[in-house]
């Protein structure tokens, strides 16, 4: 893996709940200890009233692989 570009998380969130940065921070913060400054990225947390299968937040993770 060559770089992590950006982090988007959704998270279920109750009307009111305005935290989701928060919650995304664990995420964030494992990829930026594993990878180093090479996991250090952009990031968009959205709050959601459901997600599928009543999960509690979702991440996509975009990033650059190396053709070896």
């Amino acid at each position: 893996m060559e770089k992590v570009f950006k982090v988007l998380g959704f998270i279920a969130s109750a009307p009111g709940f305005v935290e989701q940065p928060a919650v995304l921070n664990g995420c964030s913060d494992l990829l930026v200890e594993v990878f180093g400054e090479r996991g250090r990225h952009a990031r968009s947390a959205i709050g959601a009233p459901e997600l599928p299968e009543g999960i509690a937040v979702e991440v996509e993770i975009l990033v650059q692989v190396r053709d070896e």
